[in-house]
This record gives structure tokens, sequence and C-alpha cells, in this order.
């Protein structure tokens, strides 16, 4: 019995492949921890773009918000900072701040491509006629309903209402939004080296962060590695350059830069992330273990993706108890429920452990939050299994 269910997590497994190859080619965070290379798609949420122009609130054209992002205890930061907008419980990335805390963004504009995302639907957003999103309509929100956030793994922000900010000539300055750290969080996605970069290793990181952000990734590629040779201890450079390598598909060479930028910094997350998601691709599980528990250690808030690898990496190595225990943890740090597959896996995770009711109990709660999952179907059918199997048991008992 203990096997008997592998098949269906093949199905699972290969789809975790895919979503891990996605976060590959553009990642964070956001785990989770940065911003996406320009050209391929963002990960770890769905991709968003800057809005288009559409009519703020007060019908005179679109509103542009600008302001600064700072850190309560004066440490500098070293990466960019998402800016949200919560619109009655509906979180939206707005844009990215540079690596100096400022932003300067639109707001109030359709999707690019006028496909809504997973997190641009819901009650903070209506449609203009005609704009069903199923149907390639272009969602617009109400931004008197909502407030704006920064978010950055390891800290909880400052909350700003915009409907005080919203003025009839849709411009708004919004202030400083500080970043508070979060308690018992040890790394963070702000390395502490930056600050003792020199000169010239600090000009080429910031000429690579600008030839990044315009999609010159062959020129923002040379300027890091110009920035590392001067400053060998440069972990941002490091991680920017590796970022760029995993886009290229130079795996051996975006596995060194994420190590040497480990290396330079020990508290530095975002790097570790990145090797994660290469060492599921590469089902190196020894590894994936013991590098999301290098992470998790750092971080174990910020990241649920982290614990669903670590789950995973555990249960094929047979470790279940410790799968157990992880995707637990991962299940109560996603809050926003945005790794469903962590639902199965507890699943699948019980059946091994033959509870049956436990197990039919989360690949449930899966399919409520992925209804239209590629493998829903197989999923039905272990329901079923499995409740067979559990009256099978509550029958041997009595």
């Amino acid at each position: 019995m203990t096997r008997k269910f592998s098949p269906v997590f093949a199905v699972l497994f290969l789809t975790l492949l895919l979503d891990s190859y996605l976060i590959a080619q553009g990642r964070p965070g956001g785990g989770g921890g940065g911003r996406p290379v320009n050209n391929p798609p963002t990960t770890g949420r769905p991709s968003i773009n800057a809005p288009d122009s559409l009519p703020n609130p007060s019908g005179r054209g679109p509103m542009f918000i600008s302001g600064k992002v700072t850190v309560d205890d004066g440490i500098p930061l070293t990466d960019s900072v998402a800016i949200q907008s919560v619109c009655r419980g509906q979180t939206h990335t707005e844009g990215y701040t540079d690596s100096k805390g400022g932003f300067s963004l639109q707001l109030g504009g359709p999707m690019s491509g006028g496909i809504a995302s997973a997190e641009d639907t819901g009650p903070g957003f209506s449609t203009r006629p005609g704009g069903n999103p199923a149907a390639g309509g272009a969602p617009r929100r109400d931004l008197r309903d909502c407030d704006l956030q920064a978010q950055l793994p390891g800290f909880t922000s400052q909350i700003v209402g915009l409907a005080t900010k919203i003025t009839d000539f849709g411009n708004a300055d919004v202030g400083t939004i500080v970043l508070h750290r979060l308690q018992h969080v040890e790394g963070l996605t702000i390395s502490a080296t930056s600050a003792m970069a020199p000169d010239k290793a600090r000009k080429d990181y910031e000429k690579g962060r600008e030839d990044e952000r315009k999609g010159k990734l062959d020129a923002a590629k040379e300027k890091f590695q110009k920035a590392v040779q001067i400053y060998p201890n440069y972990a941002v450079a490091w991680y920017e350059l590796g970022r760029i390598q995993l886009h290229e598909k130079d795996l051996p060479s975006a596995k060194n830069s994420f190590n040497q930028s480990i290396k330079a910094d020990s508290k530095y997350v975002s790097p570790l992330s990145d090797l994660a998601v290469i060492e599921v691709d590469e089902k190196q599980w020894a590894e994936v273990v013991q590098t999301t528990d290098q992470l998790l250690k750092l971080n174990p808030l910020s990241f649920p993706d982290a614990w669903f690898y670590n789950g995973v990496a555990n249960y094929n190595l047979q470790a279940y108890d410790k799968a157990e225990k992880s995707t637990r943890q991962g299940l109560s740090a996603d809050l926003q429920h945005r790794f469903p597959k962590m639902e199965y896996l507890m699943g699948m995770i019980l059946m091994q452990k033959k509870d049956y009711q436990g197990a039919a109990a989360h690949i449930r709660a899966y399919l409520q939050l992925a209804p239209n999952a590629a493998e829903a179907e197989a999923a039905q059918k272990q329901i079923a299994e499995l409740e067979r199997l559990s009256s099978g048991t509550s029958a041997q008992k009595q």
C-alpha cells in the first residue's frame, strides 16, 4: 500500500516542475525575493505589468503616484521593493521602487494585454462594458477603496490610504512608506555587504541594474561581472549576475553565482531561494532540503514556496515525518493560498502514513482552491479511493 498512489503524485510532480521552470525564468520572490529579469515572465505570482492609461476616479485621466520606501532601523535598501495596492482585500503589484527606495507609478489602468490575472479580479475590481476578464477585457479599480503598501520579505509595511491622496489633477505624492523588520527573522532580501562596496563597483552595479531594467541583459551581465571582480563580496551583484545566467539557461554559471552570493552574505536569502528552484528542477532532493533548511532558518515567514519545496524533497527522500512538518508550516505561512499544491502534497504525505480520512480532507481543500487544475480529475478519483479505504479501516476497527 505504501507506493500505491505514486503514479498520481507523478502528475503533481510534473506540474511542480513546470511551475518551477517558470520561476527559474524570471525569479524573485518573491519567493519570492526579488524582481523578475525585465523580459521573462514574473514568478511566484501571476505576471503583472505596468497599467495602461485609464481615467482615475475623478475622470480626469490616469493617476500617478510617487513616494519613497525606507526601513525603520535605517538599513539602506539594496534591492527593489514591490509597491502594492490593496483593494477590498485583493492585492495587486503596481510596480517596483528603484534600488534606493524611490518610486513613481501610474495607477488605475487595465492589465497590459487586456488579460486579468488571478490577483487582479475580485471584490475590489470592476470591468468596463464588455470587459469580462474571461473574454479578454481589462479590470479597473475604484482607487478610493484602496490602500497602498510596500512588500519585501522579512518586513511588514506601513499602510497608506489612497482615498485622501487622490486629487483632481491625477498626481499624488504619498510620502514615505516605512518598512518594519519582523521579529525572529534573520535573513533578508537586503544585503549588508552593499554598504561596503567601493564606488567603482557600486557604479557598475547601478549601471547593470539600469541596463537590466531596459532589457539590455548582455550589457547588464558585463556590468555585474565587473562589479564582482572589483568587489568579490558584492552579494547583490553576484545575485543579479546569477539571475541573468539563469534566464540564459546557463545553470552551472547561475549556481556558481548564487553560491558566491551566499558565501559573501550568509543572511542574504534571495540567492538561496533561486538556488532551491534549480535544485528542484534537477531533482537534487538532498540539496533542496539543505538549501531550503538554510533559507527557512533565516526567514520562516516570507517564503511559503520554500516550505513546499522542502516538503516535496523530504517526500521524495521518504522522510514523511519531516515532509509533513514542513508542509504544515508552509500551509500556516501561505495565508493567501498562493500555493494550493501544498494541500495536495499534504494529502500525498498522509496517504503514505495511512491517514486516509485526513488525506481526503486535504485533497478536497486543494480542489476547492484549484478546481480547474490539470490533475483535478485524478484528484477526484483519489478522494473516492481514500473514502473507500477509510470506510474499510473504520469497519475493521469496529
